[in-house]
This record gives C-alpha cells, sequence and structure tokens, in this order.
C-alpha cells in the first residue's frame, strides 16, 4: 500500500493500532515503552517493536525527545504510521532513526492488529507480511 514516507528507513513488526491520538510525553513511558495514559485504549500495552498506528500525535513539543528516549532505552516501535503526520511525531520519527509513513489508502486502516507489516519509510509503502516492496 502506498502512502506518504515521512522518516527513512525499513522497520517490520506486528500492528499496534489505536483509534485515538497518542501524546509521548506522558502518555508513553520512556524507560519501558509502555502506554501508560490513564484510559487510552492501548493503555498498559508495549510499543517495543511494534508498527505503531495511530491517527496523529498530541501534547507536548517534548514528545519528540520522549520518542528519541524510547529509541535511545531499546523500547521504541519498529515503526510509526500516522493518518496525518503532524510536526511533534515526524520530528521525534527523524531524530530516532524510526520509520513512518502517513496518508495510506483507507484500506490500511481496516487491517487487524497484530498483522505483519513492513514500513518502508524511504518509499512510503507499507508491505504486508510476506510480500515484497
Amino acid at each position: 500500500m502506498q502512502g506518504r514516507g515521512i522518516s527513512r528507513g525499513r522497520g517490520t513488526g506486528e500492528l499496534l493500532v489505536s483509534p485515538e491520538p497518542i501524546s509521548f510525553l506522558s502518555g508513553v513511558d520512556p524507560e519501558t515503552g509502555v502506554v501508560v495514559e490513564h484510559d487510552h485504549p492501548l493503555e498498559g500495552q508495549s510499543v517495543t517493536g511494534k508498527v505503531l498506528v495511530f491517527p496523529y500525535g498530541k501534547g507536548s513539543t517534548v514528545g519528540s525527545y520522549v520518542i528519541y528516549a524510547l529509541k535511545q532505552n531499546g523500547v521504541a516501535p519498529a515503526a510509526i504510521i500516522n493518518q496525518e503526520a503532524e510536526p511533534i511525531i515526524a520530528v521525534g520519527a527523524i531524530i530516532a532513526g524510526i520509520p513512518m509513513v502517513d496518508r495510506l489508502p483507507p484500506e490500511f486502516y481496516k487491517l487487524s492488529p497484530g498483522r505483519k507489516v513492513t514500513v518502508n519509510g524511504d518509499t512510503g509503502e507499507v508491505c504486508l507480511d510476506g510480500e515484497t516492496g
């Protein structure tokens, strides 16, 4: 599936999908990679090694540095997919070297969580497990 590349690189992992935006500042623990935002749909789940899918980011610009800290602590997502990238998440992905894409076709968002995909931030492509691109 073709989207827009935001942050370069390739990452493969299982989809972890949130229908709600994510705030990385106070929303994700940078030491463990666990979503800690109270009442968030992903509360208690780890982003580590997952392809993290959510509509867009929210909150403080410090969220960019939390994404960087996740990478430094070895608990970052394998890749990030947003419906529409915004600066906080894009900057965090870029400085952390986490592949990121946005603007995928609507059928992408119907995939089941846990489905394995590869994100290519260089080309903006997302390939389902077993497919190449």
